[in-house]
């Protein structure tokens, strides 16, 4: 009788068991089957998007990215061959007599991340590598126009005091492809120092070129292809005297300085993700929706801010998305892309900040995912901007990381005082007094290594869950965060994982515990 009640319990709940089973297979069958998309564009923006696309490997999604710099990846997407495109700027600008023309095919922009344009430099005077350079803006002006061609020139020296600058030459260094970050530094040149540019381009043959994707070298410059490119080159041991313009984030990747920039504040600031917020401010964003330039961005505000705390080269990427089925694009496609685009927008803005960015506010959170249920295929149930970890946002609405950054150091002030500090990739160093040498094998700080992955990651370290290694600069979460990509979300799978272990424990324990008490009772009666 024992092993009959045994035998009877342990069916029972061995059927029971088959049943959650056989739900939870139901489930599986139901969750998302993600098929490969490709993207080209922006290098600007790739660190941060080839650390998204390493995280949403987890779910199962496959995204390609190529940084072949902005202009290609307009033209790409506008051509058909890839499923998406990432710029810094938008279609249908002018340049060098050119007109971009937008897509046939029906697209929008979503807004992906914030971020500053820095200076990276390799500089050293007496054996000891300056890493606290401050820079006006006619003084970078002058520098990459071939007005100032040595590091000790009077005017950058007004910009040190503290500092002993090298009889050195000044080698900038530009980008050889078609560029957004290019785009971006031309359009605050041609703004804010438009003589100075216009006078350079009409000696170079280029008459009065405005905003370009296209650097107009001259004798002196070095020319690379993407971030990658010339923030590679200036890494160089060899390559001394160097300096570029590329997004903060490559700085750190490769353990280098960026010069601090003179705002309308009067204050030299670097891009940290704090300052780049603040900057932002001053942005205005297109907020026609009928317009084909909606959610594009206006930078003159950002320019011209007066808070001592902005970053004056501070801007926004954008992603170029499809709103219709077209050609390759399918819905499946599109399925995919949405739900890349509704992580990044959300949990992937929790590690903007210690890849070199800044994460996007809330107002552009909320209209970016807007513009992603426009996407073909798009599973709408699933988002919802009440699931997103921004830190940025409050319940006030204002951009946390902007109200709450810090103010600079009265040495950061324009006059004679000068703040010793690295900055960048070198913000562990300090140049006035400690040496810091340029070779060697030390992970402590420093303009360390050779070629384009030296030195350590340093500068404003987020608190978010990663962790980044020395040596390649790739950071990764600690403890993956899920992003909701259907309706059933993580709360179905673990219920059921739940359920399993339970009735696992009730299969074993509970039938033997029956027959005992069964036998109790018998034997008392």
């Amino acid at each position: 009788m024992r092993r009959t009640v045994v035998k009877s319990a342990r069916a029972s709940l061995a059927l029971l068991l088959t049943g959650i089973i056989v739900s939870g297979g139901s489930t599986a069958a139901l969750a998302v089957d993600y098929v490969p998309i490709s993207g080209a564009g922006s290098s600007w923006s790739a660190n941060a998007i080839d650390q998204w696309r390493r995280n949403v490997k987890q779910y199962g999604m496959s995204v390609n990215y190529a940084s072949t710099g902005s202009v290609d990846g307009r033209n790409q997407f506008k051509g058909g061959t890839v499923d998406y495109g990432v710029s810094e700027t938008p279609y249908g600008l002018t340049d060098n007599g050119v007109l971009d023309e937008l897509p046939t095919r029906p697209f929008v922009y979503i807004p992906i991340v914030a971020g500053g344009t820095a200076f990276m430099y390799n500089l050293t005077s007496g054996g000891t590598a300056i890493t606290n350079l401050r820079l006006s803006g006619d003084v970078v002006t002058k520098m990459f126009t071939g007005v100032i061609t040595k590091w000790n020139d009077p005017l950058i020296k007004a910009d040190n005091p503290g500092l002993t600058l090298p009889d050195r030459a000044v080698v900038p260094v530009v980008r050889s492809d078609g560029s957004g970050s290019t785009a971006q530094f031309t359009l605050w040149m041609a703004t804010k120092y438009k003589s100075l540019w216009d006078s350079y381009c009409d000696k170079v043959g280029r008459d009065e070129c405005g905003q370009t994707s296209f650097f107009p070298t001259s004798s002196g410059m070095v020319a690379q292809p993407n971030s990658q490119g010339v923030s590679g080159y200036v890494a160089q041991k060899a390559n001394e005297g160097t300096i570029t313009y590329v997004e903060y984030s490559y700085a750190l990747k490769t353990g280098f300085p960026v010069a601090k920039v003179l705002n309308d504040g009067g204050y030299y600031v670097e891009p940290t993700a704090s300052n780049v917020a603040v900057g932002l401010l001053g942005a205005k964003i297109n907020q026609d929706k009928t317009s084909k330039m909606y959610l594009t961005q206006e930078l003159g505000g950002v320019y011209n801010n007066k808070d001592t705390r902005a970053y004056p080269l501070s801007s926004y990427s954008y992603m170029i998305v499809p709103t219709t089925e077209q050609a390759s694009f399918t819905a499946a496609k599109g399925g995919t892309l949405s739900a890349f685009a509704n992580y990044f927008l959300c949990e992937g803005q929790q590690q903007a900040e210690v890849l070199g960015y800044s994460p996007l506010p809330v107002n552009l959170v909320k209209v970016g995912l807007e513009q992603v249920t426009k996407i073909p295929g798009a599973d709408v149930a699933s988002i919802n901007i009440a699931k997103c970890n921004n830190p940025t946002f409050s319940a006030s609405g204002e951009n946390t990381l902007a109200k709450n950054a810090p103010m600079p150091d009265p040495c950061d002030k324009k006059g004679a005082e000068q703040c010793t500090t690295g900055t960048g990739g070198a913000s562990e160093t300090s140049t006035g007094g400690t040496v810091v040498e340029t070779t060697g094998t030390d992970t402590t700080g420093g303009a360390t290594g050779t070629g384009t992955t030296g030195g350590m990651l340093g500068g404003t370290m987020g608190t978010g869950p990663t962790q980044c290694d020395a040596d390649t600069g790739t950071c990764s979460s600690i403890k993956a965060v899920p992003v909701a990509t259907t309706s059933m979300g993580w709360a179905a799978t673990n219920w059921i994982i739940l359920s399993v272990i339970i009735i696992l424990v009730l299969v074993v324990v509970v039938p033997p515990v029956l027959v005992t008490y069964a036998a109790r009772k018998v034997r008392s009666s």
